[in-house]
């Protein structure tokens, strides 16, 4: 399932540069390829990880269901897999037992790039859904629901790539604006989203920026915080695991936070989890 759901995503970004070729897209499909990454990926940033793995915040039943449905549609495992192996990698984080570190890998430039690798996608092929549900998610095993939707994750990777091509169809009223748009919001859509989270486990654990004392190598890195929607502010979350707001400055970019607050004013989320500034005080790294 990993091998596929890897190399599908990339034979569609080449099919779509060879379609490319001498010919712009059509602004309906980028339009669409727009909208399926900023919802898929917030599936994952808000339902699957500041939701479900941290418990950040609360919602209703209905609304976490949901969530977990269209964080599957980002094609990176069922949620129990994904919660289960993020769980793991902060019980063990950049030390024996974390699943993705780029550590530990071998020394020089030859152990960095194998490490980034491994961290990046290299993990994917022997580690990626192996913690125990029972272990590291059981809060989810033993919730009926959420076994249906890990259960069923290969329609929601279905309805991932029916739904743009539905769009396109509405669209442009033709055949071929809808299998545009099923390539674009499908295949290069799951790629990209794919490639920029599975960048938090490998750049975010080896360049950036850090401030606070905390025994891992997690770093803040500012260029892929819209990209990622403010998951890459990956040293603040390391710190403050639970925190629903990753950007704990003004100036750092969290477009998750801005739906969790949005949430919270209309009612759909309490219970959010913030760091005041005085325990962010005492974190600070000394000098």
């Amino acid at each position: 399932m990993n091998l596929t759901g890897v190399f599908l995503p990339f034979l569609g970004v080449i099919l779509a540069i060879v379609l490319l070729w001498d010919q712009w897209v059509d602004w309906t499909s980028l339009a669409i390829l727009a909208f399926m990454y900023v919802v898929t990926i917030m599936g994952v940033t808000l339902g699957f990880h500041r939701l479900f793995t941290h418990r950040s915040f609360a919602t209703y039943k209905p609304v976490e269901y949901f969530l977990a449905a269209l964080g599957s549609v980002a094609v990176e495992g069922p949620v129990m897999n994904w919660v289960a192996d993020h769980r793991k990698h902060h019980a063990h984080t950049d030390q024996e037992g974390d699943p993705h570190t780029p550590h530990g890998h071998g020394t020089g430039l030859k152990g960095a790039v194998t490490g980034l690798w491994y961290a990046h996608m290299g993990w994917l092929f022997d580690h990626s859904g192996t913690s125990e549900h029972t272990k590291y998610a059981r809060d989810l095993y033993e919730d009926r629901g959420m076994q249906v939707i890990h259960k069923t994750f290969g329609l929601w990777v279905a309805l991932g790539i029916a739904f743009p091509a539905l769009l396109g169809l509405v669209f442009t009223g033709t055949w071929r604006g809808a299998l545009e748009a099923a390539l674009w919001g499908g295949p290069v859509r799951i790629f990209l989203v794919h490639h920029v989270t599975w960048s938090i486990n490998s750049v975010c654990h080896f360049f950036g920026r850090r401030r606070f004392a905390v025994d891992d190598h997690s770093t803040n890195v500012a260029w892929l915080s819209l990209l990622s929607m403010g998951e890459s502010w990956h040293h603040n979350h390391h710190t403050f695991p639970r925190s629903a707001f990753h950007g704990l400055r003004g100036w750092e970019l969290d477009p998750t936070a801005w739906v969790i607050r949005g949430m919270r004013r209309v009612k759909l989320a309490w219970n959010v989890v913030e760091i005041t500034p005085e325990r962010q005080q005492q974190k600070l790294s000394p000098g």
